[in-house]
């Protein structure tokens, strides 16, 4: 593959190495230093990682805020200062062990829909310039405020006592570990995340990622690579021919002919199969974002 090449690659990362483990391994694998990532996921976590390469790191904020999909495993009567494995244990109960199915659901039932979730105090979240995790390891107390998220879908899979195994469907931002943490919490019993891996962003699977041992196979790259325009799928598309993609590269707006997306909603515009920039609604007309010379 050449080392110049744009694109988005999804990767399938294991238990252990942090994000940024993952985008060093790439980079060396792939040879190029621009390479960025549209989401972290914890180190004991595993699962989907997109991975925006060459001029593509540019598609990076269209991808970012796309809906996650995690299968978890949380532990019922041990709470962590992490709310995960890798955290103190704080806290213990015998309780789960008269909870009943019909009380767990309705625990889980109380997460679903657009609500207000406290972040971890183990969190990427900034607290006056620096990352809550970093005050939090200094045994600092760390205060954030509640944000609105979205769990649009909760499944409960297993019940196993003390385990649950679940699967959510939820939008960017939302914490995994604090849906387990607040179940916990519901039931009375605290809990904790063991398992945590994700699924899918957006309409991008995890079963068509690469597994980051393969890093360095170029034909199982290549099978997982995806084209700018395929990783910006889920983007309202606009074709354009050669003058109306010369005035867009100049800076200047062409008109959108049937039912335009609403306003300021970033279009994919298409020339000749390819993604040739990203365009912005303005009354009526596309406007130039992102332009990609070599489209």
């Amino acid at each position: 593959m050449s080392a110049d090449r744009s694109g988005v690659l999804p990767v399938d990362k294991p238990e252990g190495p942090t994000s940024h483990d993952v985008v060093a391994l790439a980079r060396r694998a792939l040879g190029t230093r621009r390479i960025g990532h549209t989401g972290t996921l914890d180190p004991f976590a595993s699962g989907l990682l997109l991975l925006c390469v060459g001029r593509a790191t540019r598609l990076a904020e269209y991808l970012v805020g796309l809906p996650k999909t995690y299968v978890a495993t949380v532990r019922l009567g041990t709470v962590t200062d992490t709310a995960d494995p890798t955290g103190e244990v704080i806290g213990r109960s015998e309780g789960w062990r008269d909870l009943d199915e019909e009380t767990i659901l309705a625990a889980f039932a109380g997460q679903l829909g657009r609500i207000r979730q406290l972040p971890p105090a183990f969190s990427a979240k900034r607290v006056r310039g620096e990352r809550a995790y970093d005050r939090a390891r200094r045994g600092e107390t760390v205060e954030l405020a509640p944000v609105e998220v979205e769990i649009s879908r909760l499944d409960v899979l297993r019940i196993e006592l003390p385990d649950i195994d679940f699967e959510v469907e939820c939008s960017s931002g939302t914490y995994v570990r604090a849906i387990g943490r607040d179940v916990g919490e519901a039931l009375g019993v605290g809990g904790h995340l063991t398992r945590l891996r994700r699924m899918k962003i957006g309409q991008h699977d995890v079963d068509a990622a690469v597994p980051v041992a393969k890093l360095d196979d170029p034909d199982a790259v290549r099978a997982a690579w995806l084209e700018p325009l395929a990783a910006v799928a889920h983007l309202p598309r606009l074709e354009v021919d050669g003058e109306a993609l010369g005035r867009l590269r100049h800076g200047g707006a062409i008109a959108v002919h049937g039912e335009a997306p609403p306003p300021r909603a970033p279009v994919a515009i298409v020339h000749r199969g390819a993604l040739a920039a990203i365009g912005e609604v303005d009354r009526g007309r596309v406007r130039p974002r992102k332009v990609f010379h070599d489209a």
